[in-house]
């Protein structure tokens, strides 16, 4: 590297000529296919904005000035010229660097960037308590990855339209979201827009106008909008900003870095919202990453010569539990037309692709829209059918309103499949599916369900859509499974029943999910160890509703009691547990395991369930202070002399 390997900050960057940026791209482009290569991390949509990152850090007074990324996954090369490049190689790794833009851990990064659709929001606040604060700097909002499909974006313009502020945002258009064509005309008028001499004559011409009273602020607003028909006619095109006061730049080509970053000088200092539309091509620059972006947008390992992604095998091991959902789902379509599958933008991640195959007119991605998700699904239910909508955990939280005003008030029949619910791995702290449970158990009328194994998630999937169900979540999590013949009857579960895994007398565990499963390894190896005890494992299978019969002999049998869930201890099946124990006067002594009440870091799922207490090795240390701990066996002792 002649360029890359001496820039530490984006000072060293400014510190090039303009004529030297474009090589410095190739460099960039090139270390990230190096390092995604071998560490796997999102590709497709970096090297699609190397040439806009080299840029405004070339033109802008980063960190004084804030980038705002939206969607995070677009920021690997802003992490490597911001001092990150020597511990690149830890990225999205244990104790590495973070999978996305976080303050914590850098002064470049201004705004946390895990999902989608944000930026313009929070990018308006900034530069509004800027300007409230006396504080003079350039705020950017980079939204693009289809995150302006996201209704937040669209509150976050309407808002930026009517308020006083100096906002820039940076729409990077890889047509995954707003596409227009660049003609002869439209190269023109970017030209005439972005010059120095025109906006110049544009500024003090308004300030004079001001200075003379008549240039007030509905006056400007009419300028604008006469000034955006006049375009629109010329061009024989409109766009919704234009349409919302917002001044419109573009669309130009995302990769002519020099474009960029004469455009980006000329539009930097002026006044009121402004959107600079650019179009990128997303995997720029390695081949098989710009013909299959869906593919390419998290690869895995992959040979960087020749395009070869590098799969583990598969054979012999359990299936994934997004697989599992998306074949079962295929089969129920089969025999149940009323079904239809719903996801937000995640086909791929979710398995919808599965039954999108052969029936594409009853599979719907919606783009990166969640709330709408759940809402559309709540039409289709109202109207008689029968929507399995699939979103991933943490980004269910975004639609929570939605659940409850347009589904569980209606009762509507809507099977809601929670994918990567719990610890996720290397995705970090944005993208855990922890409060799932704790956030949906006090609403009324809804079922949630989690599934021991693969057999589990079919037979509730089977359950969910039969008529009279109602609205039904069934959680399961990222990875495989732990069955490798997965396939079984499709036949009903009686809801709000659990499952007895394991008998047992001296002490029960209480599981929901897949995690049960990590709970029986350590029982086997506990009793191994201390076979004059015998455990007793409960798939509780439901948390609501939740299996009272169940709760009630094991309240009345058992004096010493575990939870076990894979999702934040507060609020879900331990405080389920707790509360019908002191409901029905019942107290057995009982210890709760799950995530703690803190934001889980990234690493992977191992790592992390170690770290959290919930791995194999914690559940036995458990059993054991409960059962066989020296202070256990001296407080019996007392209590025995006592009595």
């Amino acid at each position: 590297m002649s360029y890359l390997e001496h820039i530490s900050t984006p000072e060293d960057l400014r510190k090039l000529s303009v004529e030297q940026l474009p090589a410095l791209c190739e460099e960039l482009r090139h270390f990230i296919i190096n390092q995604t290569a071998q560490h796997p991390g999102h590709l497709g949509s970096s090297l699609g904005v190397v040439e806009l990152t080299v840029a405004i850090h070339y033109v802008f007074d980063t960190p004084h000035d804030k980038l705002i990324w939206d969607v995070g996954h677009q920021a690997y090369a802003h992490k490597i010229l911001t001092g990150r490049r020597e511990r690149f190689n830890t990225n999205r790794q244990f104790k590495g660097l973070a999978p996305f833009p976080t303050p914590k851990e850098s002064e470049y990064d201004a705004f946390v960037a895990g999902h989608a659709s944000n930026s313009i929001s929070a990018a308006l606040g900034m530069e509004v308590a800027d300007e409230l604060q006396g504080i003079r700097r350039n705020v950017v909002a980079i939204i693009g990855d289809g995150a302006m499909t996201g209704g937040l974006a669209f509150e976050g313009l309407n808002n930026a339209s009517s308020a006083d502020n100096d906002l820039l945002i940076i729409l990077n258009d890889n047509n995954m979201s707003i596409s227009g064509s660049v003609g002869g005309m439209r190269t023109y008028l970017t030209h005439l827009q972005t010059s120095r001499s025109y906006n110049t004559f544009r500024y003090y011409t308004a300030k004079v106008l001001s200075k003379l009273g008549l240039l007030d602020d509905r006056r400007r607003r009419d300028i604008i909008r006469k000034n955006n028909r006049l375009k629109m006619k010329l061009t024989n095109q409109q766009n919704i900003f234009e349409g919302m006061d917002i001044r419109y730049f573009g669309p130009i080509d995302g990769h002519n870095v020099l474009q960029l970053v004469r455009v980006l000088k000329n539009i930097r200092n002026m006044h009121g919202p402004r959107l600079l539309h650019i179009h990128t091509v997303k995997g720029k620059g390695f081949r098989p990453a710009e013909m299959e972006a869906d593919i390419w947008h998290a690869p895995g390992l992959f040979d960087k010569k020749t395009g070869e992604r590098l799969v583990k095998s598969v054979k012999g091991q359990p299936p994934l539990f997004q697989d599992v959902f998306g074949e079962t789902l295929l089969e129920l379509m089969r025999s149940n037309s009323n079904i239809v599958g719903i996801t937000p933008a995640m086909p791929l991640g979710c398995s919808l692709n599965i039954p999108m195959k052969e029936f594409p007119d009853r599979c719907f991605d919606v783009g990166i829209a969640e709330g709408h998700a759940v809402t559309f699904s709540g039409g289709l239910a109202k109207e008689g059918l029968t929507p399995f909508c699939n979103i991933y955990s943490s980004f269910a939280q975004r639609a929570y309103d939605n659940i409850i005003h347009d589904v569980a008030i209606q009762k509507l029949n809507v099977v809601f499949c929670l994918d990567r619910a719990g610890i996720v791995g290397e995705d970090g702290p944005t993208h855990h599916g922890a409060f799932d449970l704790a956030f949906l158990r006090p609403i009324p009328g809804l079922t949630i369900a989690s599934p021991f194994n693969e057999h589990e998630l079919r037979r509730l999937m089977y359950t969910a859509q039969m008529p009279g169900s109602g609205p039904f979540v069934i959680r399961y999590p990222r990875g495989r499974g732990v069955l490798t013949d997965w396939r079984c009857p499709l036949e009903p579960v009686r809801i709000g029943t659990g499952q007895v895994i394991k008998s047992g007398k001296d002490l029960a565990i209480l599981s929901i999910g897949p995690i049960g499963n990590i709970a029986l390894n350590a029982i086997k190896e506990f009793e191994d160890l201390y076979p004059m005890y015998s455990i007793a494992l409960y798939d509780m299978r439901f948390l609501k509703p939740i299996d009272t019969a169940i709760l009630h002999g094991v309240g009345t049998e058992f004096d010493r009691i575990i939870t076990l869930e894979n999702g934040c201890v507060t609020g879900g099946l331990g405080s389920a547990v707790a509360e019908y124990m002191s409901d029905n006067n019942l107290h057995p002594e009982l210890r709760r395991i799950g995530l703690p009440d803190e934001f889980i870091q990234h690493g992977t799922i191992p790592q992390l369930l170690e770290i959290c207490g919930m791995d194999s090795e914690a559940i036995l240390k458990a059993m054991a202070d409960m059962l066989v701990s020296p202070k256990r066996q001296d407080d019996e002792n007392n209590n025995s002399r006592s009595r």
